[in-house]
């Protein structure tokens, strides 16, 4: 038979259990309903057998107000393509050219030159770098703008002119003028940076500016595909649309990382964000304060992950290394004797599991400089000896052509093969041929026209053009002939379509 006393002692059990669920087991619960053993085995982080004192997390108020001011607001202004105007008129009536006249093309077609165009901002974030006003962000950030500001932590705008841009790492470097000091960031050591260490991200998610969040390093070294030298710190300090190209600390206030990308069904934070180290953020930002661009090693050679099977068919050791799938005719690779089917294990003492390691060992010598390979072939290993030619010098050189035809009217465009497009990630149908626009110079009329990175031209008017030196020529032609315009045939997206472009005029 149940008493009132007994019934008592139960409820009162159970609400102590119930209390010590939800406080997880506070130790002056667990007597209610367990017996602690007297010799329990110490944890493995558990330094005295006696009750640790509780860890207190960090605040970081005094940190956000050290570093906040350098933090910066970027709004990109983009040009946008003509909108395409369809008349509500009977084709051919005076209503019908009227409006055609005002909101399209009198040729007939659905808008044209006179379509209403459209600016399109996009907002971002950045961080100041040194006292001469030199601002770090992403490269998608300012790809293609025609103009960019910046908003300063005390609410001053300012006027930013893009020094340089490295569309390999999304990173772009600006500059502003300012006739006060401005305050700077310096860089720290993201390789220190470990799993598990505490990170304070700020940044202007959503155009909300100066928004601090905090949390952990998930993860180091993450590949998410974005480009041959991927090396990404994962971190759930949670990042939103609008972080891009802002600051990620350490504790000790030093920049580790630029917040660049997160990883969402949703569009918003999940808790798995990724930002470039700042090492490698420190190298590209110094060639591109020197030099306005990046100057990168390249052998000539396209290469392939090694799985377990293909192992075993090149009776390799161990599934590592890159396997040589092609190499380019006069290349370095080609001179060194370098072949299909070889499998690239090491550059100098750098080993290559993969071929982004490799990627990465080659992108970071120095033209010039000389380099030995070691690699597999036939069951043994040999050492080949190259000297590493320049990643951009054919682009580079392309674009100083396009540059002397500045008499006649300068676009404002630099050109690279399809092959050098492809290999820095640009997805062409099978069988396109022609030129590929791998930068646009903002406010050059290339940019006014809306002429984009990625962009191929085709073909010049009715000139068909397979290389970037035929389009130069075809360019030149056209400027020289047609007043200072020439129409552009070109291929974005998968679609095909002509844009007029008006070169300068010169008195």
């Amino acid at each position: 038979m149940t008493t009132p006393a007994s019934r008592r002692r139960r409820a009162a059990f159970a609400a102590v259990l119930l209390a010590g669920t939800a406080l997880g087991g506070a130790a002056s619960f667990l007597p209610a309903f367990a017996q602690a053993p007297q010799n329990p085995a110490p944890a493995i982080n558990q330094t005295t057998p006696t009750t640790a004192a509780p860890i207190a997390l960090p605040g970081f108020g005094d940190l956000v107000a050290r570093v906040r001011p350098a933090v910066v607001t970027i709004t990109a202004t983009e040009r946008a393509q003509p909108e395409q105007v369809d008349s509500p008129f009977p084709e051919g009536s005076p209503q019908d050219r009227m409006f055609r006249r005002y909101f399209g093309s009198e040729n007939g077609g659905k808008g044209g030159s006179n379509a209403p165009t459209q600016r399109m901002q996009a907002l971002g974030s950045g961080f100041i770098v040194d006292a001469e006003g030199h601002i770090v962000t992403n490269n998608h950030v300012v790809n293609g703008a025609t103009e960019v500001k910046v908003t300063l932590d005390d609410g001053r705008e300012l006027p930013a002119r893009i020094v340089g841009r490295d569309p390999r790492t999304d990173l772009a470097l600006l500059q502003v003028k300012s006739d006060t000091p401005l305050p700077f960031l310096k860089l720290g050591n993201s390789d220190a940076a470990r799993p598990g260490d505490w990170v304070v991200a700020v940044g202007n998610p959503y155009g909300l500016g100066g928004t601090v969040t905090a949390g952990i390093v998930s993860a180091r070294g993450r590949d998410i595909h974005s480009g041959p030298y991927d090396d990404f710190l994962q971190i759930d300090a949670p990042i939103n649309r609008g972080n891009s190209g802002g600051p990620l600390f350490g504790l000790d206030g030093s920049v580790i990382g630029v917040n660049t990308a997160i990883y969402s069904p949703s569009g918003g934070s999940i808790g798995i964000g990724f930002a470039i180290p700042s090492n490698l953020v420190a190298s590209v930002v110094a060639q591109l304060r020197d030099h306005g661009r990046v100057e990168r090693g390249f052998i000539g050679a396209s290469t392939q992950p090694v799985d377990a099977t293909m192992a075993r068919a090149l009776h390799l050791p161990k599934p590592e290394g890159a396997l040589v799938a092609e190499v380019e005719k006069d290349s370095p690779a080609a001179r060194a004797g370098l072949k299909p089917g070889d499998v690239v294990t090491a550059v100098d003492t750098t080993p290559v599991k993969s071929p982004r390691d490799l990627a990465r060992a080659i992108g970071d010598l120095r033209p010039g400089v000389d380099t030995t390979l070691t690699l597999r072939r036939d069951q043994a290993e040999q050492r080949l000896s190259l000297s590493v030619a320049a990643l951009q010098d054919r682009e580079a050189a392309n674009a100083s052509e396009t540059a002397e035809s500045g008499q006649r009217g300068q676009l404002g465009i630099a050109l690279a093969t399809l092959r050098e497009a492809a290999r820095a990630g640009l997805e062409l149908p099978r069988g396109t041929e022609g030129a590929a626009i791998v930068s646009v110079r903002p406010d050059s009329p290339a940019a006014e026209a809306g002429l984009k990175p990625g962009d191929v031209i085709t073909a010049v008017g009715n000139t068909r053009v397979a290389t970037p030196q035929q389009a130069i020529e075809a360019i030149r032609t056209a400027l020289k002939n047609n007043e200072g315009a020439v129409a552009l045939h070109l291929l974005r997206d998968g679609q095909q379509a002509f844009v007029a472009v008006q070169g300068p005029q010169h008195g």
